[in-house]
């Protein structure tokens, strides 16, 4: 039998020693202090008694608990958001002056004939005019669906088109280079509106800040359920075209329990999310989530850059910051001197999504900034944080962390096609401790995907037995603590050994001249496959043989020669996602000379690459 039927043993393991936490020396008292007790005792059902629900008990409605509630609580006058400008300067939005934008948002929607389940797509920067249009939206009973600025005319006018988008928020250089050349393939496209058109529209554009004026900014908020959509999201595949991911308003009990016990919100907190709002991570954590707890969030105008992010968070207060893996190994490989200058007293919980956290990175918290980083796990589909490290647990770096309260994760067994085992309709799990197996969720959380727009197949085979299939694999450790091994495809079968990316990954990051890795498996006629690494460095390092053969005798020594990369090769740049995420798969189809897929979502191609032959 294939061990994979079992469940498969992982090669190695993590060496770090535990990161434990003295939860009585915390400035602020943690939410969950108890996490065995907040499992057995948590309900979904509790956690939405605690929003307000729409007045006379007319339903659920994102932006009335985002915003209206706030107002009507007495706190309008509360700073909800700050936008910090290129040149340091800063404007805020106040929960009043949001209710009254997003109400006259809605208002004009309603007026330009925008009606209920009625697709709203953004195309727009982290500027005032995206979250009125967002909570608006809302408000109107709509469905908004962003897009990421940098995207190009061919992803905007494919996720148009599959979006069945009416309404598009965009600004005028925008829409001259990224919608003009598409325009006439989009005939479902009802309106075009300029946040910035200053009184001169384009052509078959509208001017949105004339029709706001002219809107009433008391907009009602339409009577919608908790199984409306409210969310599309969409997100590439390896192959095809994106998916729809359909979310619906109950997103918002999720949205907020996560808020609560994994980013460990409070009503003082000043909280930065660096996550733009086209992508899941900067519409579920960087607005709704905050804004749902009523605390003042910083919106970062200008893009990464190490200085100006060390300034951000001292000169702002940040309490609670968000951010990504990408973003911290920059940080990382811009050198700890760059953060000594700048003071961080206020600082007191650091979290990262988007890709797994490598142990180097959480542990370099700890040491730079004075704290460690908190890596977490969700997808698209999930819609919010599923498996966290939380701030009153110890943290083991490299493990996604356990189940947040509600929860329900297992490991499947997989077969040696890579597809569930079942046994009398149910899937069977993997209950070994460091074992591999499908990561998996017992349906049911509010954030769930209810379906991919217009695709009902595809949604059905993201389950089985009983589970939602994520795609991804992981371990679990005998203290319930999850280890990720990478995405189904990326696990490498070498000589009888699976080997997990991340983990070599994560390895060749302790090198102190590597920045950032990706590795893959290439065809071997004798092994099936051999590790293959592409490095990045950190400045001051030149790519010379000496180094790759420094490289892999570093990896062998830490991980063995049967993991350990047989094939290095550097490169300036590795493929990345414009969410931050390393495309192994593209790697992969590069080196092997293979269809590419879907790369709407491409951020830069690899860069130029120098090779190293196998060595014995």
């Amino acid at each position: 039998m294939n061990p994979a039927n079992k469940g498969a043993r992982v090669e190695g393991a993590s060496h770090w020693p535990a990161i434990s936490k003295d939860v009585a020396a915390f400035p602020v008292q943690p939410n969950m202090p108890d996490y065995d007790a907040a499992r057995r005792g948590f309900t979904w059902d509790q956690a939405r008694q605690a929003l307000a629900g729409l007045p006379g008990g007319r339903g659920l409605n994102i932006a009335y608990e985002a915003v209206d509630r706030h107002v009507a609580e007495g706190r309008g006058g509360k700073e909800a958001l700050r936008f910090v400008q290129a040149d340091g300067g800063t404007r805020s939005l106040s929960y009043a002056d949001l209710a009254e934008q997003s109400g006259r948002f809605a208002a004009m929607l309603k007026g330009l004939g925008v009606g209920r389940g009625e697709r709203v797509f953004s195309l727009l920067g982290r500027s005032p005019e995206l979250y009125a249009a967002v909570l608006g939206t809302f408000r109107n009973g709509s469905v908004f669906c962003p897009l990421f600025s940098a995207f190009g005319p061919e992803p905007v006018r494919q996720r148009l088109h599959l979006g069945d988008g009416r309404v598009l928020v965009t600004t005028k250089a925008l829409y001259r280079k990224k919608v003009a050349p598409v325009r006439d393939s989009l005939p479902g496209l009802r309106h075009i509106l300029l946040v910035d058109a200053d009184g001169r529209p384009e052509p078959e554009t509208l001017d949105l800040a004339e029709l706001l004026a002219k809107a009433d900014p008391n907009g009602e908020i339409a009577d919608t359920q908790p199984g409306d959509m409210a969310l599309l999201h969409f997100t590439s595949g390896t192959t095809g075209t994106p998916k729809g991911a359909i979310h619906v308003h109950d997103a918002v009990t999720a949205h907020y329990a996560t808020g609560r016990f994994a980013l460990d919100l409070h009503p003082d907190d000043i909280y930065w999310c660096t996550a733009d709002p086209g992508w899941v991570t900067g519409m579920s954590y960087g607005i709704i989530a905050p804004l749902v707890h009523g605390v003042t969030a910083i919106v970062d105008e200008e893009e990464l850059d190490a200085d100006r992010w060390y300034r951000i968070l001292a000169e702002q207060h940040v309490t609670v910051w968000y951010t990504a893996p990408t973003a911290l190994r920059m940080l990382m490989k811009a050198g700890a001197e760059r953060a000594a200058g700048h003071d961080l007293p206020a600082l007191r919980f650091i979290a990262s999504v988007g890709e797994p956290l490598n142990p180097e990175a959480v542990v370099w918290g700890r040491d730079v900034l004075g704290l460690p980083v908190h890596d977490n796990w969700w997808q698209t589909e999930t819609g919010g944080i599923m498996i966290a490290n939380y701030p009153a647990m110890d943290i083991r770096p490299g493990s996604m962390g356990r189940p947040l309260p509600g929860i329900e994760a297992a490991l499947v067994a997989r077969d040696a096609d890579g597809k569930p085992i079942m046994k009398e309709g149910q899937a069977v799990l993997v209950t070994g401790p460091d074992t591999m197996g499908e990561l998996a969720l017992r349906p049911g959380w509010p954030s769930m995907f209810r379906g991919y727009l217009n695709e009902e197949e595809r949604y059905r085979r993201c389950f089985a037995g009983g589970w939602y299939l994520t795609g991804d694999l992981a371990k679990r450790d005998a203290d319930g603590y999850f280890w990720f091994v990478g995405r189904g495809d990326d696990v490498i079968k070498s000589s009888g050994h699976l080997i997990g990316p991340f983990e070599v990954e994560s390895c060749l990051m302790e090198h102190p001249a590597v920045a950032e890795a990706g590795v893959i498996g290439v065809p071997d006629p004798v092994a099936g496959e051999l590790v293959k690494a592409f490095v990045e460095l950190k400045p001051g390092n030149e790519p010379t043989e000496q180094l790759q053969l420094e490289i892999i005798g570093f990896a062998r020594k830490r991980l063995g020669a049967a993991v350990a990369p047989r094939l290095l090769d550097f490169t300036t740049t590795l493929p990345k996602t414009r969410s931050g995420k390393i495309l192994r798969r593209l790697l992969k189809s590069r080196e092997l000379g293979l269809p590419e897929g879907d790369t709407s979502t491409l951020e830069s191609p690899a860069g130029p690459a120098m090779t190293l032959k196998e060595r014995p």
